[in-house]
Formats: structure tokens, C-alpha cells, sequence
């Protein structure tokens, strides 16, 4: 007997199949249960909308001030090599002028 997966949006625990997708009775979402095996771990989605990775590059779409610097990010700066993270600033990276830095995901692009 397969075990029916929890509702990706509410986390019901019943949820049914209407067939092709599942449905749940609490909050009304339907899904492709086939879709959703697909995107497990974390999602992290730039200012685009494109998904990003651990190691890719981004570039700064906006200028981010900085606590305790009299400068700020200027917009146009390249970040390589990213790491993702759970929480609100779901970026880590280094930064060349200002070393380690957390950053948010809406505030950058895929380079």
C-alpha cells in the first residue's frame, strides 16, 4: 500500500487523489504529487525568478547599506561562488572590501 504524501502547502495529513493529482480538503490546494517528489531540499529564487545553486555567481541589483561600513554594496557587484542557507538571509558569501556577508536572495540575480 503506497503512503500518501503530507500537503505541500498546509501539511494535512488528508490529502487524496482525484485521479492524476492530489487534492487537499483543508486548504483546497491540488498538486502533482510526481512534481513535488522533484523539489525536495531548498529553493532559493533570485530577483528573477531563476533558481540558484550552492557555488553559482549572482550580482547585486540594488545598493545594499552595510551596518558599521560608511559604503554601501554598490549595485553591479559580482558575488562568486554562494552558499544557501535556511532563513531569511538565504545567502552566505565573501565579498571582496567587506568579507563575509548574508545576504537576501530578492536583492540579486543569477550572473
Amino acid at each position: 500500500m503506497s503512503e500518501i504524501p503530507l500537503c505541500p502547502n498546509c501539511s494535512s495529513q488528508y490529502a487524496y487523489s482525484t485521479g492524476l493529482l492530489m487534492m487537499c480538503p483543508e486548504c483546497n490546494h491540488e498538486w502533482n504529487p510526481d512534481e513535488v517528489a522533484e523539489e525536495t531540499g531548498l529553493v532559493v529564487k533570485d530577483s528573477n525568478g531563476n533558481r540558484l545553486q550552492d557555488g553559482d555567481s549572482v550580482v547585486v541589483v540594488k545598493n545594499l547599506p552595510v551596518k558599521g561600513s560608511p559604503q554601501p554594496i554598490k549595485a553591479g557587484t559580482k558575488v562568486k561562488n554562494i552558499r544557501l542557507t535556511d532563513g531569511d538571509h538565504n545567502i552566505d558569501c565573501k565579498i571582496d572590501g567587506f568579507g563575509s556577508m548574508a545576504l537576501k536572495s530578492e536583492f540579486v540575480k543569477k550572473a
